[in-house]
């Protein structure tokens, strides 16, 4: 506009720019409006009395917020460099009622009304008691289960739209209805904790099966079921006598998560948002002459391209991510944790998760997976560890070291030793560990090859290192179908090692959920497994045992071990070699010399403790004394 329209029309240019003004200010008023609040809801009565809501929707910041609730105070505002955005601190003091709370905003003379629910805690709650070393975890893929309910197999405007079982990195329709519809199976098999890869929505494109690319930290995957169908689940398994463990993910998202449409804060992404691989060299956190690039690159990269990572040392982000733990332990009853890629994430922030779950819930337990082959490295992660300057506080880590050693110490025989010999040199290094007992160990999980291998003629191997996980340090998992010998090679794809649980859909030919459907090799291992996990509850040894162990001795090749506690001494002994021998039982003396015989937990076979001891080819005995 030129400037003699200025002089000659000054009026009505001026009312013309006052009218701007106000349209520009309605329309700012009326699109402050909230799309999200999360956390989804909170309780009172929480030993925290703090909480911070994040609060999303257009121009919220611009709005001023108010509430009128008994008990619950405004103790902060903040806002980040997205006007979509507000952080609400909320104090809930400890005799507040529960009720709904109302989130009133206003911009101008516009007003907004938000309502926010505010729960009773339950009861004497079945669920957050923790997990330890009288316990078993069975590791199930829900993808990959079973499906019980093919209605939910596609769902409108989700991504990815198929179901497609002949592809492996497809979906495939396992769901909660499917698990449920099989708890008796996990029963009967006497597991006491079932760990769930994630069931949290992962509405990707492809190949998001898994479950590690988050997109909604507060909703199921609607594939899967609903909230109210998971917090069904986890009181079904109470029922039963067992634990349930969520698997959570706070190193990354999925690319697809809302927020990465709109993000939250500039620095909400590592890496400015740009993706930037992680270099995966996990040794970087214990190597005293790492250089700081190779460690920022470890600590900041991404995992990979589809995975946004996370950065937890936005103050805003650590919250929420604490808070969204602290809100399904409480929502679903959930027994304990299972932390995926967790060095990956911001060292400090994890410490402080750790210390805040424990402190509203002192007997929960978080297991975090820690991918190293060597037992110092694992042993650096795990709480009040003398190796570690800093302090974890994770109470429970994985034990990779034995399960890379138990997949050839069971069939390796060379001139000087048999395999079992590195399984004894394993668990020397025990004294690296703050608590042994509180180690995770495993044969293979959803990231490794199976255990059992393709063609094995018999079930010598496969015995030997059941008996072995169920009865050394720590608390066993066990990876679903290994106990009908289910198989897959990491070489031909991860679908391979996450195959379709026969039975779980109802084409299936064999259903190996019943006696009937397995074949006899199949209940022969399934029976082995069952008698062991059933003897192990009863088990005084296991409970509250130590764990005394003899060198293998050459040329024999046999390995033996004690569970000792004063009501009860459980005597392990196996032979790695393939032909049939004979032991002194002198040898083990420390343990055997008050008891004259012992009764094997499987068989019920009652083995004299005299001059000899014999066993079968890769023979084993998990014998009770007496």
């Amino acid at each position: 506009m030129h400037a003699t329209s200025l002089q000659l029309y000054p009026n009505i240019i001026m009312k013309k720019l006052t009218l701007f003004a106000i349209v520009l200010f309605m329309a700012k008023s009326l699109s402050a409006q909230v799309s999200r609040v999360e956390p989804t809801c909170w309780w009172v009565g929480m030993k925290n009395p703090k909480v911070q809501l994040m609060v999303y929707g257009k121009n919220i910041s611009d709005a001023n917020l108010t509430i009128d609730y008994a008990g619950v105070n405004i103790t902060g505002v903040h806002k980040t460099s997205n006007p979509n955005y507000l952080f609400v601190d909320l104090n809930i003091a400890p005799e507040t009622k529960a009720g709904m709370l109302k989130l009133h905003f206003q911009v101008g003379k516009k007003k907004y009304t938000q309502n926010y629910e505010l729960k009773n805690r339950e009861q004497n709650q079945a669920g957050q008691k923790g997990f330890d070393k009288t316990d078993v975890l069975y590791l199930i893929m829900p993808d990959r289960f079973a499906n019980g309910n093919p209605k939910n197999d596609t769902i409108k405007g989700m991504l990815e739209t198929k179901v497609n079982r002949k592809d492996q990195y497809g979906r495939h329709g396992g769901d909660i209805a499917g698990v449920m519809q099989h708890l008796d199976y996990l029963s009967d098999l006497g597991v006491t904790a079932i760990w769930f890869n994630p069931m949290l929505e992962n509405n990707m494109p492809s190949a998001s099966y898994h479950g590690y690319a988050t997109t909604d930290y507060y909703k199921v995957d609607p594939r899967y079921g609903t909230n109210e169908e998971y917090v069904a689940l986890v009181k079904a398994c109470h029922d039963k006598g067992m634990k349930v463990v969520m698997d959570m993910i706070f190193n990354h998202c999925g690319s697809e998560h809302w927020w990465m449409k709109d993000l939250p804060d500039t620095n909400w992404i590592n890496n400015g948002g740009k993706f930037l691989e992680c270099n995966h060299k996990l040794f970087t956190y214990m190597d005293p002459y790492a250089n700081k690039a190779d460690f920022d690159r470890m600590q900041y990269g991404w995992f990979v391209k589809e995975m946004p990572d996370l950065n937890q040392k936005n103050p805003f982000l650590a919250t929420y991510l604490v808070q969204n733990s602290i809100w399904w332990i409480e929502f679903t009853g959930i027994d304990g944790i299972r932390q995926d890629t967790y060095p990956y994430a911001d060292f400090d922030f994890m410490a402080d998760w750790c210390r805040q779950v424990e402190k509203e819930y002192p007997e929960f337990n978080i297991v975090g997976e820690s991918w190293y082959a060597k037992e110092a490295s694992i042993a650096w992660w795990q709480r009040n560890s003398k190796l570690n300057p800093k302090n974890t506080h994770l109470k429970t880590v994985m034990d990779f070291p034995t399960a890379f050693t138990a997949d050839q110490a069971f069939t390796e025989v060379t001139e000087y030793e048999t395999g079992l010999y590195k399984l004894y040199l394993t668990l020397t290094q025990d004294f690296l560990y703050p608590d042994p007992d509180h180690i995770l160990v495993f044969l293979d999980n959803h990231d490794m090859s199976r255990f059992n291998k393709k063609g094995e003629k018999d079930l010598n191997r496969y015995k030997q290192a059941v008996a072995f996980l169920l009865t050394t340090r720590g608390i066993p998992q066990i990876y679903y179908g290994t106990e009908i010998l289910m198989y897959g090679e990491k070489s031909e794809g991860d679908g391979m090692l996450r195959k379709d649980f026969p039975g779980g859909w109802n084409d299936t030919a064999k259903n190996a959920f019943t006696a009937e459907g397995r074949t006899k090799k199949q209940n022969e291992a399934f029976d082995y497994m069952r008698s062991i996990l059933h003897w192990r509850k009863t088990s005084d040894a296991i409970a509250n045992g130590k764990l005394i162990q003899f060198t293998p001795t050459n040329p024999t090749g046999v390995y033996a071990y004690a569970r000792q506690s004063d009501k009860e001494t459980v005597f392990v002994i196996m032979n790695g070699t393939d032909n049939e021998i004979s032991v002194q039982s002198s040898r083990y003396s420390d343990v055997l010399a008050p008891f004259t015989s012992g009764t094997d937990v499987v068989t019920g076979k009652n083995v004299l403790l005299n001059e000899e001891i014999k066993l079968p080819k890769r023979g084993v005995y998990v014998l009770q004394l007496k």
